[in-house]
């Protein structure tokens, strides 16, 4: 427990009114850990060792509005200033079973910091600016170290996503060597990850993928045998490391793209992708690739089919050592997409009946402006239209 000034987040209005309605309770989890971290703090949980129906009256009473998002879990939303923090009862674990845990209200504060996965994310923070670090997360935060509360292997056992958050973690705050202990208790605790739905291994590979520099971390679970139990169909660190190492954007999608190796389609399915995400997935695994040393006319010839971040993508996942990527991305992302300037009733207009026809002319003067740098105007295609018309039999 250490006192200091209350940092500046805790003097916005909105948290302060639910502050001063729960008088008992602290700011707790990610917004201590990024505070004490230096960096911005963006979601506030609040916790008190008020049961929910307490928190609720309490909150009515100082004006502001409850509402029960998850009762049963103990958390009440508070809305202040037309923002939500979440307000959740202290809990001690009842029961686990590697998925979910029964748990039970307490009003013991270590009890509840005790159930949480690391030290970095066991402290809290009173309205004063007091911390309380029961288990040496700050010191840890300090060191760049992520450690599980009490027993690794226990922890793990407990909930098995907690693999997935260790590296999670250990991509933003990690410094240095990993906690031995962690390591070897998730070496051993890999196959509890075949409980786990698909949807929370997304989630928590998506939020890896998500850290500035996450080939540490990939690294890490190669070697712990995590990514072959996660992408059984196959993965490639050294590839994800050239596309950080060459500074490709933060997008997890492309990201992934570069990690794994199995069939796109595949991979999805056994991610639970979303639609658009497969779609994308597949797009920038699949499908022709730019050439460094493609003039403006191959270059449009492919945006006319595909939009250009897809293109750009792909050249992220090509580009090798050859100087030639970077202009090629800079090159895709200044032209302009062409458009096929005709329609259907460009041909109606000239007279031609409904009818497959009309399908076919309008493919044949596409293939033309396609195969011309996709630079003919309307006029000059309507001219082509016209020339394509007289040509073929009636």
């Amino acid at each position: 427990m250490s006192g200091a000034a209350p940092p500046a987040f805790l003097v916005d209005p909105a948290l302060a009114a639910v502050l001063a309605a729960l008088p008992d309770a602290r700011v707790v989890g990610g917004a201590v850990r990024d505070w004490l971290a230096g960096r911005a703090v963006s979601d506030i949980d609040i916790a008190t060792a008020l049961p929910p129906d307490a928190v609720t009256a309490a909150l009515h009473r100082a004006g502001l509005r409850a509402v029960p998002t998850g009762m049963d879990h103990g958390t009440v939303t508070a809305v202040s200033d037309g923002r939500g923090f979440e307000v959740t009862t202290l809990r001690r674990d009842v029961e686990t079973d590697g998925r979910h845990a029964v748990v039970a209200f307490t009003d013991d504060w270590q009890a509840d910091a005790a159930r949480r996965d690391f030290t970095i994310n066991a402290m809290s923070l009173a309205r004063d600016g007091t911390v309380f670090d029961y288990f040496g997360g700050r010191a840890d935060l300090a060191a760049g170290i992520v450690r599980f509360v009490g027993d690794p292997a226990t922890r793990i056992a407990e909930d098995a996503l907690r693999i997935l958050r260790f590296f999670r973690f250990h991509a933003r705050y990690g410094r240095g060597a990993p906690d031995p202990a962690a390591l070897s208790a998730i070496r051993a605790g890999v196959p509890g990850l075949r409980i786990l739905s698909a949807e929370r291994v997304w989630s928590e590979l998506r939020r890896i993928l998500l850290a500035p520099d996450p080939t540490g971390s990939v690294a890490l679970m190669a070697a712990a045998g995590v990514l072959d139990a996660i992408l059984p169909d196959g993965a490639d660190p050294a590839a994800l490391e050239r596309l950080v190492g060459a500074g490709g954007p933060i997008d997890p999608l492309l990201r992934l793209a570069a990690l794994s190796t199995g069939i796109p389609e595949t991979v999805a399915a056994r991610l639970r992708l979303s639609g658009a995400e497969q779609e994308r997935l597949e797009a920038l695994r699949t499908g022709r690739v730019p050439a460094p040393d493609a003039d403006d006319a191959a270059l449009r010839r492919l945006l006319a089919d595909e939009p250009a971040e897809t293109l750009i993508g792909r050249a992220w996942l090509a580009g090798g050592a050859d100087p030639g990527w970077p202009a090629l991305r800079k090159r895709l992302s200044m032209l302009a997409q062409p458009v096929f300037p005709l329609e259907g009733r460009d041909v109606l207009a000239l007279g031609l009946p409904e009818g497959p026809r009309v399908g076919a002319l309008l493919r044949a003067v596409r293939r033309w402006w396609r195969d011309g740098g996709c630079v003919a105007d309307a006029a000059a295609c309507r001219a082509e239209l016209r020339r394509q018309v007289n040509q073929q039999p009636r």
